[in-house]
């Protein structure tokens, strides 16, 4: 009779310690992550109370991190902000981050709606379908932020609409000093109240534009301040309706007053369709424009013209547009 094999013994062994040793990594990580978790709920609530320790009151309900095993995030039943002083209030539905543990430096976050926003002004109250943003963080600015969303309804009660929205996304970075800001909405439609009573039709369009020393606008506290701010309009496309569109480029400033000055090339596809629209916009140029747009077809389908803004008025070629009020 042959002995048992021992290779197979040590064959049994070594399986064994094997899975002693996952067992053993195993326990290590789930206690690690759930220690990291405690750690990151206790530190959300020690932020609320130092902000609310500087006259700021921010309400994260039932604060919780969850994801295990790969991921790792904080969960909130609801979430809420306001600035006593300032009589300012913002809530919304629940909101929900979450990181990979194998790429911690990319984070993506979720919120629900309805949202309210209250001010001295008014009541503004949101809804969405979804809402979503992200960003890869560095040692010091995020290297990339992105906020997408689709269906927004905004209006200042819970029945009014006066901005729907089918979809829309930002995008923004830094670039060295500057800073790059690009972003993109379709089926955008505004109430006539909000436009002086003007008719304006769907609205698509995209822009990708720098701000001079952004960086460093991000950094002040407060409300961002784009006076005396200049950059460089790189693209920035507005289709009215189905057809007809506008593309405009180049560079533009605003003076401490908060009056706009810019010197832009206009990119003209379908102008029939596109002197429509616009008459119905602006109906007290509706023969200026026409005429205008008429001789545009001599120069091709896509035509180009200058538009100037001088102290906020607004001028594409010799037709005037109109004046845009003073920015913050």
């Amino acid at each position: 009779m042959h002995e048992p094999s021992r290779p197979n013994g040590r064959y049994g062994r070594r399986i064994f310690w094997l899975g002693v040793v996952i067992a053993i990594v195993a326990g290590g990580y789930t206690a690690g992550w759930f220690w990291l978790a405690r750690k990151i709920e206790a530190q959300t609530l020690a932020t609320l109370a130092r902000l609310e320790e500087r006259g700021v009151k921010a309400e994260c309900i039932n604060p919780t991190a969850r994801g295990y095993p790969f991921r790792i995030g904080l969960y909130c039943d609801r979430v809420a902000f306001a600035r006593p002083a300032e009589a300012l209030t913002v809530a919304a539905g629940a909101f929900r981050s979450a990181g990979q543990i194998y790429d911690p430096m990319r984070l993506v976050a979720e919120l629900d709606s309805p949202a309210t926003i209250s001010a001295p002004g008014g009541q503004i109250a949101l809804d969405w379908r979804a809402l979503r943003a992200s960003m890869r963080l560095t040692t010091a600015l995020p290297e990339r932020v992105s906020l997408e969303g689709s269906k927004l309804r905004l209006g200042m009660d819970e029945r009014a609409q006066l901005v729907t929205a089918d979809t829309f996304e930002a995008h923004m970075r830094p670039n060295e000093a500057d800073l790059d800001v690009a972003g993109r909405f379709g089926g955008l439609v505004i109430d006539p109240s909000l436009v002086a009573g003007r008719n304006v039709p769907s609205l698509s369009g995209e822009a990708d534009l720098s701000v001079k020393d952004g960086v460093a606008l991000l950094a002040e506290r407060g409300p961002l301040k784009l006076r005396g701010r200049s950059g460089i309009v790189r693209d920035l496309t507005l289709q009215l309706g189905d057809k007809g569109a506008l593309k405009l480029s180049g560079p533009f400033s605003i003076d401490l007053d908060g009056l706009i000055d810019a010197d832009l090339k206009v990119a003209i596809s379908d102008p029939k369709a596109l002197a429509v629209s616009l008459s119905q916009v602006f109906p007290e140029q509706e023969d200026k424009i026409k005429q205008g747009f008429a001789g545009l077809a001599f120069f091709g389908s896509k035509p180009s013209l200058p538009m100037r803004i001088t102290k906020g008025e607004v001028t594409l070629s010799f037709i005037p547009l109109g004046k845009i009020k003073p920015v913050d």
